[in-house]
């Protein structure tokens, strides 16, 4: 599913919410103009390219059990829920080629490992993007960045938030940009579409996670926040959903629907998207058929499991994901409970005039939230 015009585990069912938000969020930002559930026993998809050696792993992978032993529960189908009852871990952040210097900070290409399991097996890919580390000693706050929807044909490494994690660095953050799996030298997961893309939120939170058990960045753990525009608006959303108290705080920009029935009607009617909007109909129904697993694979049914303060920012004038929508996820994130704010601004989709006002705005937040 694409995004209309430029301007979600590992159980089977999630990823395939996360395939229209993330076409929902085809709008990349105008500076860089230039995006599993295992299925039986562990299946690994890559690795990090890298021989140093690393720690052992703490979590037992599955073993092959007699054929007269009893069979594994099945996994929650395909769901945000289903994305919660995955463990996850993220580990082997290695630092690559040096992209830039500047006084305030030094970017670097990064690979770090993705790994979920349940018991039906484990899966983990090697996830690449780019890290902005702030000079100096440190220990510093963190933003992890998810991006918006850009084709995986296309895309590359780093697109898509080079303002931000720019204007992070600069401000003392360190700020590690995901690609998410398909995307850039990242694995592939050849389900990604039909399991939603929840596979996006998980490479988000292993991303926190590799930062935190990195002894190369100087991370202060206590101090991580999530920052995702457009479709990484909500794959953030569904983040915080999956993993309560993961972070300290959000900032969903400019996001695709907490609905993802709101995201079918909007993002899958182009004629180009005949062929995957035909698959996620035989397999699951569209939202009219199956209204029940377009809920189960969105993240605003399930907000009382959010923990983290919000801060939402959208623009008046945004044609791409519709001002009601940003409205409709904050009173419904009201309502559950979360300590949420909606910020508006004279803008479109992908910010132009009042970039660095909500730049400013996100950075004060996160500074009052982190500490």
């Amino acid at each position: 599913m694409r995004a209309p015009a430029r301007t979600t585990p590992v159980t089977p069912a999630l990823a395939l919410v996360v395939a229209l938000l993330l076409t929902a969020c085809s709008a990349a930002d105008p500076a860089d103009e230039s995006a599993a559930e295992p299925t039986e026993t562990s299946s690994p998809t890559g690795s990090s390219g890298d021989d140093t050696p690393t720690e052992p792993e703490t979590e037992p992978e599955p073993a092959t059990e007699p054929e007269e032993a009893e069979k594994p529960e099945p996994a929650r189908p395909v769901s945000v829920l289903g994305l919660a009852e995955q463990r996850h871990r993220g580990d082997r952040l290695r630092l690559g080629a040096v992209r830039e210097r500047t006084a305030g900070y030094t970017s670097y290409d990064i690979t770090y490992r993705s790994r979920s399991s349940t018991r039906q097996g484990v899966e983990a890919y090697t996830i690449s993007g780019v890290l902005n580390v702030p000079t100096g000693a440190g220990p510093f706050p963190a933003v992890v960045l998810a991006h918006g929807y850009i084709d995986p044909d296309v895309y590359v490494r780093g697109q898509g938030m080079t303002r931000e994690r720019g204007y992070l660095a600069a401000r003392g953050y360190v700020a590690l940009h995901v690609d998410y799996r398909n995307h850039a030298e990242s694995d592939d997961d050849p389900q990604f579409r039909t399991r939603m893309r929840l596979g996006y939120s998980a490479d988000v939170i292993n991303a926190v996670k590799a930062l935190r058990r990195s002894d190369r960045v100087p991370v202060d753990d206590d101090r991580v926040a999530l920052f995702g525009r457009s479709m990484g608006g909500g794959v953030i959303l569904k983040a915080l959903v999956a993993e309560p108290g993961l972070v300290q705080a959000a900032a969903p920009w400019a996001s695709v629907s907490s609905l993802e029935a709101d995201n079918y009607r909007q993002f899958m009617q182009d004629p180009e998207d005949t062929a995957i909007r035909n698959e996620l109909a035989t397999r699951y129904g569209t939202p009219a058929d199956n209204p029940r697993f377009w809920r189960q694979n969105s993240s605003r049914p399930y907000f009382d499991r959010i923990t983290e303060p919000v801060l939402m920012v959208h623009g008046r004038f945004d044609d791409t994901c519709p001002p009601p929508w940003a409205t409709a996820t904050q009173r419904a994130l009201k309502r559950a409970g979360v300590d949420s704010q909606l910020e508006w601004y004279d803008d479109g989709h992908a910010f132009g005039p009042a970039f660095n006002a909500a730049m400013d705005r996100t950075v004060r937040f996160f500074d009052a939230r982190l500490g």
